[in-house]
């Protein structure tokens, strides 16, 4: 509650806190959006593999000619982290690869980090984290995402005294999305592929949402910031509306869905046979918390919280996320708080790609959102002992084996380059918080 005062008092000083984005994308430029409205706040450089697209961004989204002047457009993440005076690096471009070797660069150049790329956190987040940590910089999950707004509401429970019983985000699922691909993706949007195209909306990107790839990466965002668990056999998506999750996310043994509490869930807003969810939280996020006495309970009752019929079980929710345009939190709080929004604090979760068909021995696997494979939520362990080759790595991979359709893909599956230094990376992630 006090970031616009500290963000007042170095505007004052002469002393504005100054990023560099990489990635001027749709997340990318929501940020930029608010600059010219946040005094203290300036973006020198922006990193963009196409120049002209984040000079045209910066007009689409209000920047004005003298603005746009004054600031430096690169295709060199490594030189423009390297070569200036600025206090954070905001990474939002989405490769694993990439994010993994600017995350990196920016620690090892004493700068603190905000990872929109939650693609590449939750592939090397727990390692990158320490590192930063270590360096005395700041790692952060990028606030506006899903994953650092529950990572703020579950800190606001326990902080207030209450035990999680469950925390996550809504979404649009149903279960046959798991084999959707990028061609018949639309449909499910309400879109003919024309006007997607005229939109410039990349079908492979909007899929990783709707076949359950992004959902089970940032519900493992989620359990590796906060310490949380992840459900044995994958995400359940229940068809939950804001008013029953108090009834439906709470565990087994008491009525609910959830094989225990302390697990991260993501809620559906479609019923099992497509019909609208009610009061559903599709936008949004949410913690369920746990009275921990009957005065509790009776408070709870009292100042009007909807509860499960034991009124020992609560929840609190926001309704929507604002994505790059709150992502301000994120950095201001990194620059004057020195604290993240949210980082890994070990290795809970993991995100394992399985086959949408049958896939045969010489294919090349496409990554999240393609034709090939979708991201299942696994525990970290399992996925270890499984072998299960993550997400983040599916991307342009050749099979050595068959795997059928529904199944885990294993490192054994695939051809692995172990000199590539994303994948010696995440082996070293691997062996580092596996113990």
């Amino acid at each position: 509650m006090n970031l616009h005062h500290l963000l007042k008092t170095r505007a004052a000083a002469g002393k504005p806190v100054r990023v560099v984005l990489i990635g001027a994308g749709k997340f990318g430029s929501m940020f930029l959006s608010q600059v010219p409205h946040t005094p203290g706040l300036e973006v020198p450089v922006i990193v963009d593999l196409d120049r002209d697209r984040a000079r045209e961004a910066c007009r689409t989204v209000g920047w004005d000619d003298a603005r746009i002047s004054a600031t430096t457009f690169t295709d060199d993440g490594a030189r423009a982290i390297a070569g200036g005076a600025f206090d954070v690096v905001v990474e939002a471009t989405g490769n694993p690869a990439v994010g993994i070797r600017h995350a990196r660069a920016a620690i090892a150049a004493g700068k603190h980090v905000v990872m929109v790329n939650v693609e590449a956190d939750v592939l090397a987040g727990p390692l990158l984290a320490e590192e930063a940590r270590k360096a005395g910089v700041v790692y952060s999950l990028a606030y506006g995402d899903q994953p650092a707004l529950t990572a703020e509401m579950v800190d606001w429970a326990r902080a207030t005294g209450f035990r999680v019983v469950a925390a996550g985000k809504g979404t649009k699922y149903l279960p046959a999305y798991h084999d959707v691909t990028p061609e018949g993706v639309w449909q499910h949007y309400g879109l003919t592929a024309g006007e997607a195209q005229s939109a410039g909306m990349n079908p492979q990107m909007f899929n990783s949402f709707l076949d359950g790839t992004k959902s089970a990466i940032e519900m493992a965002a989620i359990a590796n910031a906060c310490t949380l668990d992840v459900p044995s056999e994958g995400l359940l998506f229940p068809p939950c509306g804001v008013d029953d999750l108090p009834h439906v996310m709470r565990p087994r043994d008491k009525g609910g869905v959830l094989e225990k509490s302390g697990i991260v869930e993501v809620v559906s807003s479609l019923e099992r046979d497509g019909r609208p969810v009610f009061r559903d939280l599709r936008w949004g996020v949410y913690v369920v918390l746990e009275a921990p006495n009957d005065y509790a309970a009776d408070c709870f009752k009292q100042y009007g919280l909807k509860t499960d019929a034991s009124g020992r079980y609560a929840a609190m929710y926001k309704p929507y996320h604002l994505i790059g345009l709150e992502l301000n939190i994120s950095v201001l709080s990194a620059a004057l708080r020195n604290e993240p929004t949210g980082q890994p604090r070990g290795f809970r979760g993991d995100v394992a790609a399985v086959a949408k068909r049958n896939l045969r021995a010489g294919e090349m696997l496409d990554g999240e959102g393609g034709y090939t494979v979708w991201g299942k939520l696994m525990p970290a362990a399992v996925s270890l002992a499984t072998g299960a080759l993550p997400i983040g790595l599916a991307h342009r991979v050749k099979l050595k084996n068959d795997v059928a359709h529904g199944a885990v893909v294993r490192w054994s599956d695939v051809e692995v380059d172990e000199s590539n230094d994303t994948i010696k990376t995440r082996k070293a992630m691997e062996q580092a918080f596996s113990r």
